[in-house]
């Protein structure tokens, strides 16, 4: 069962319904879009965890080639082709200009529910030099050889720090992130969880080598 935000740009409606059903089963949470522009206003305030993204939208017959460039000068998320296109050489475009993994139409809903599950157990996180992973479908984090028990909250602060490794996450930003709308939450409540991750995950968490301080700004994740 799955966890994960997913992107669907299908312009088709009958086959973008298709998809959002079958994926809203499967226990992801999903937003469609019909058209080159829909996912550009979306994305600029929202990334998902994968996105499912066809070639010919109706912009143009090149529009999801675009997009896909364009996504990729910003980000790594994790990009499946589904297109109509199937002649080999589309296939190796889309595998050279970023994308994760390319399927036809017409497809069987398991091959694409197959593919996803491949391709975000394949981008999950592997950070630094300690082996950390950080499973976003089954909510699981592995330190080396052990299964790291975490609170929602500290999950979720680990997942931002882990989404872009030395980027220093602003306290504001942790709050934005982790307490989202709450006029209560402090920066001493983001000083708590930073304490309790830090519990878990180092060896010495009085001298952590993975989640540091930046004083005066923010918290980031070693690389």
């Amino acid at each position: 069962m799955g966890s994960a935000n997913i992107l669907v740009c299908e312009d088709e409606a009958r086959i973008a319904a298709l998809l959002e059903e079958a994926l809203v089963e499967e226990g992801y949470r999903v937003r469609t879009v019909a058209s080159k522009a829909d996912a550009q206003n979306l994305l600029s305030e929202w990334m998902p965890d994968l996105i499912l993204l066809d070639v010919i939208l109706p912009e143009s017959k090149t529009a999801g080639w675009e997009l896909l460039a364009e996504i990729r000068r910003k980000s790594s998320v994790p990009i499946i082709m589904v297109t109509a296109l199937s002649r080999a050489d589309d296939r190796v475009r889309g595998l050279r200009e970023g994308a994760d993994d390319f399927i036809s139409k017409p497809f069987h809903l398991e091959e694409v529910l197959a593919r996803i599950e491949a391709v975000l157990r394949r981008t999950q996180p592997g950070i630094g030099a300690l082996d950390l992973i950080i499973d976003d479908v089954r909510k699981e984090v592995r330190l080396e050889d052990r299964t790291v028990s975490l609170s929602p909250k500290e999950y979720c602060l680990l997942k931002l720090l882990a989404s872009s490794p030395g980027r220093v996450f602003t306290t504001r930003e942790i709050l934005t992130e982790l307490w989202p709308g709450s006029p209560y939450a402090t920066g001493q409540d983001v000083q708590k969880y930073v304490y309790l991750l830090r519990r878990k995950l180092e060896q010495d968490p009085k001298r952590p080598q993975l989640v540091l301080t930046s004083r005066g700004f923010g918290y980031r994740l070693a690389v």
